[in-house]
């Protein structure tokens, strides 16, 4: 059993789908852990692992961010502060009239197993809707459309979401290396 540390329901739907259906079980641990401000998502991550007491167990953490170019990556890093402040609107308003709109979602997984630190990287690469559109998802999702789609993550579902997004594909890599080590591959 291998506890996903986050307060996000989203996240964890999203992440305990995608390890159950390769036999995975996740348990939440609905608990915030320290943030350190830093200029990688990676950094955030390991210090986060860090700081998360052995007598825990097995831990998987993740820390994303959005990352718009016009903007020179910002919020990125700050993407959860800036979402609780400006929201998706807020974004909109600052990027009304441009049509320079390429953004990327970056995650990051930290897997702690049996005392061992594993990394895991997840990139999507889309644009910036000029509005909000779908009722599914989370956090930027409304805005967000993954290179060589039409719609946003808020219009897929989990499933369809899960196939393009960074955090499906950092999934799919710390899956791939959990299953590796149990000789399941």
């Amino acid at each position: 059993m291998i506890k996903f540390v986050t307060t996000n329901d989203g996240k964890f739907k999203e992440v305990s789908e995608m390890f159950a259906a390769k036999g995975i079980e996740l348990e939440r641990l609905n608990q915030p852990y320290p943030e350190i401000q830093a200029d990688s998502i990676g950094d955030v991550v390991e210090y986060g692992l860090k700081t998360i007491p052995a007598g825990e167990g097995d831990l998987l953490i993740d820390d994303s961010g959005l990352f718009i170019e016009k903007l020179g990556g910002f919020p990125g890093v700050y993407s959860s502060f800036v979402y609780k402040t400006l929201g998706c609107q807020g974004i909109l308003k600052l990027m009304m009239g441009w049509t320079a709109r390429e953004a990327r979602f970056e995650t990051c997984f930290g897997l702690r197993i049996g005392g061992e630190t594993h990394i895991f990287h997840g990139k999507c690469e889309g644009v910036i809707s000029t509005e909000m559109r779908g009722k599914g998802g989370f956090g930027y999702d409304p805005v967000f459309i993954p290179k060589g789609q039409r719609r946003t993550f808020a219009q897929m579902t989990v499933k369809e979401k899960n196939e393009f997004s960074h955090r499906g594909k950092a999934a799919r890599s710390a899956i791939k290396s959990l299953l590796k080590e149990s000789g399941d591959e």
